[in-house]
């Protein structure tokens, strides 16, 4: 495993980082792991040295960051050997003020968030969306404030406007308060629309990119192949984030290189993302043993310009999709 600062941060995170969705209540999401299924993958990725994980409250309605503190603190001794994310926004009850990105439902959530994680911080605490009916200081005031109380080290963001993030970005500065320090973004091979706006920004205010669905939901992970999942047939922002149409040219050349290299197609797509300037670390679900295998392998993929150039080439504009 390699490792490298998020951002201009001096905190250190390994260059994969397991995204924790894939765990929690099989009631509340059919595709998900429980704990004891949960545990043998975890571990798996932490020998192979990934020390960088990240959920949401909303995962399982709160059952992931259950699972996740609980399987975390058997693993590593320590909980300064592991760097923890969770985000806040969407709704985790049915009250007026149980979403959102509001001082009161900030506050709420992070003391909620660290009651079901069982410890006393996150390393880093994300915003998962963009919030119209918060003002923008509220927000950063109140993300300031919980890391003032110790209860988060960094702060971070998710999917929005390039224009908002600067915006955030620049209250915190006239305030002094705390800035973000990564942008977990939408980016893939299948996907690139922010390579036009929020990478560059990003890449000159020094801000870590952590993206998510690396592998397009397991799409890219099949190029080439007539394989499905249960996920597959039950999500459907599948369909809502990527065009099979215009995809096709692209999921060939991913088949292609890696038949050529002798790689599962997964390690490939993911090589192509990590070679990519403004990436700090891809965040890579994983239900099986072979999915953390293929995600730790393509740290150690060195993919030729030449290749860089082909599998990029098809692409094609779309609509921006969060």
């Amino acid at each position: 495993m390699e490792y490298t600062r998020l951002g201009n941060t001096g905190l250190k995170v390994s260059r994969i980082c397991l995204g924790m969705m894939s765990y929690g209540d099989p009631a509340k999401q059919d595709w998900a792991l429980d704990e004891d299924q949960t545990e043998p993958i975890v571990r798996r990725a932490a020998d192979a040295g990934v020390t960088f994980f990240d959920t949401a409250d909303v995962y399982s309605a709160g059952a992931s960051e259950v699972v996740t503190g609980s399987v975390l603190r058997r693993i590593f001794p320590r909980r300064e050997d592991y760097v923890l994310a969770t985000k806040v926004y969407f709704p985790m009850g049915r009250g007026a003020n149980d979403k959102g990105l509001s001082a009161k439902h900030i506050h709420a959530a992070i003391d909620a968030s660290l009651q079901r994680l069982g410890t006393d911080y996150v390393d880093l605490y994300q915003i998962h969306r963009w919030d119209d009916e918060t003002p923008i200081e509220e927000t950063m005031q109140a993300l300031h404030d919980v890391v003032k109380a110790g209860k988060a080290r960094y702060i971070g963001a998710s999917s929005m406007w390039a224009w908002q993030f600067a915006k955030a970005q620049h209250v915190a500065d006239v305030n002094g308060w705390t800035r973000f320090v990564s942008m977990q973004n939408h980016y893939n091979l299948l996907y690139r629309e922010e390579e036009r706006e929020m990478l560059p920004l990003c890449a000159d205010q020094g801000v870590g990119v952590v993206p998510w669905s690396p592998l397009a939901r397991g799409v890219l992970a099949r190029a080439g192949s007539a394989e499905s999942t249960t996920r597959q047939g039950s999500d459907g922002r599948i369909d809502f984030l990527y065009e099979p149409d215009n995809d096709q040219r692209i999921l060939e050349r991913v088949a292609q290189v890696a038949r050529e290299r002798d790689l599962p197609a997964a390690q490939v797509a993911l090589a192509w993302l990590l070679h990519q300037p403004a990436v700090t670390a891809p965040i890579v679900g994983a239900t099986k043993d072979r999915h953390v295998d293929d995600a730790v392998a393509a740290v150690g993929v060195s993919l030729s310009d030449k290749e860089l150039a082909f599998l990029a080439e098809p692409y094609s504009p779309r609509e921006v999709r969060f």
